[in-house]
């Protein structure tokens, strides 16, 4: 019996060093497990979501943009639709290593309800997946929706780019790309979309810095781990290429008008000001939507998504009212 006792001991205790080695040499261990939890709560969030999906709206899923295995978006716009509609083409959140376009499913059927076509992409989180292969994927899904235009529904010359959290950053640098040749050139990517075809783009609940992170705080485990994981390197602040994800460094005069929110409660709050304020000083449009320190209670991250509060319901209401005007010379 004590033969036995020390050797689950020891199996223990081999097992312990195991695991602590690992989440040592890699990211990838602790990310499975921020990975399921962002799923757990997308769940909860499409769940509280259903009572608002209007009736009428067609989907269609999984349809291929590129040929990996994650390169599909799904697509929604009402019934009865024969022409092309403005788009609105959402990047999903997930700390860029996790979520999915199942997450945002039924806010995107509640969009699409205004008279919208609205697109979910999925692109490559995980293990193996890192910047910028997502950003790259959105660019090519976004020149897949205008060679395929017209037979999915999409207005080519109004496709609105919107993205949550992580997707917001994504569809910020995205936007940096279709509009400045020079930051296009220096990341690698050639914009899928001439300019005038992204009229307007936007950014809920976005981290827009990587340099203005405090990475000492409350939340540093975690955005050491996902940044860690995204970049493909530990020392992530010394690498030149993953610099240029901190857009709010690298937005110009050409930026397409943008609406920009963050709750009160959300720790990148503080970015979403500082890039909304940085847009406007170099005479970028910018509709903010910010709430004041004491409102209450306390907005959390992607407050947006909750329809069953006033400042989610003003949220959307303020985005159509944008939409609707970035695009009102195609409606």
């Amino acid at each position: 019996m004590k033969r036995f006792l020390l050797l689950l001991v020891g199996i223990v205790l081999g097992l312990i060093v195991v695991i602590v080695l690992a989440v040592r040499l890699s990211p990838w261990p602790s990310v499975a497990v921020i990975s399921y939890m962002f799923s757990k709560g997308d769940q909860s969030s499409e769940t509280a979501l259903e009572k608002h999906v209007p009736p009428g709206i067609v989907t269609k899923r999984g349809i291929p943009y590129g040929e990996g295995k994650d390169e599909v978006f799904d697509i929604n716009f009402p019934s009865g639709t024969d022409r092309p509609l403005p788009t609105i083409v959402w990047i999903h959140g997930g700390g860029w290593i996790g979520g999915s376009k199942e997450g945002i499913a039924n806010y995107l059927k509640v969009l699409s309800g205004h008279g919208y076509s609205t697109v979910g992409v999925e692109y490559s989180t995980g293990f193996g997946s890192t910047y910028p292969k997502p950003v790259q994927q959105v660019n090519r899904a976004l020149g897949y929706l205008q060679q395929h235009a017209v037979e999915l529904n999409v207005d080519p010359d109004a496709m609105v780019l919107a993205g949550d959290s992580a997707g917001a950053q994504i569809a910020a640098q995205i936007a940096i790309i279709t509009t400045d040749p020079g930051y296009a050139e220096r990341i690698g990517i050639r914009p899928a979309l001439p300019p005038a075809r992204l009229p307007a783009v936007l950014l809920l609940s976005g981290a827009y810095d990587i340099t203005s992170v405090d990475y000492k705080g409350d939340y540093a485990w975690f955005l050491k781990t996902v940044l860690w994981a995204y970049s493909g390197t530990k020392d992530f602040l010394d690498d030149k290429r993953f610099a240029l994800a901190s857009v709010t460094r690298y937005v110009t005069g050409t930026f397409p008008r943008a609406f920009i929110s963050s709750g009160n409660g959300d720790p990148l709050a503080p970015q979403a000001v500082l890039l909304a304020q940085r847009l406007q000083g170099l005479g970028v449009q910018v509709d903010s939507l910010f709430f004041q320190a004491d409102y209450s209670p306390p907005l959390p991250h992607e407050y947006q998504f909750n329809l069953d509060i006033p400042a989610g319901q003003e949220a959307l209401t303020r985005m159509l009212a944008f939409i609707g005007s970035a695009t009102a010379r195609t409606k």
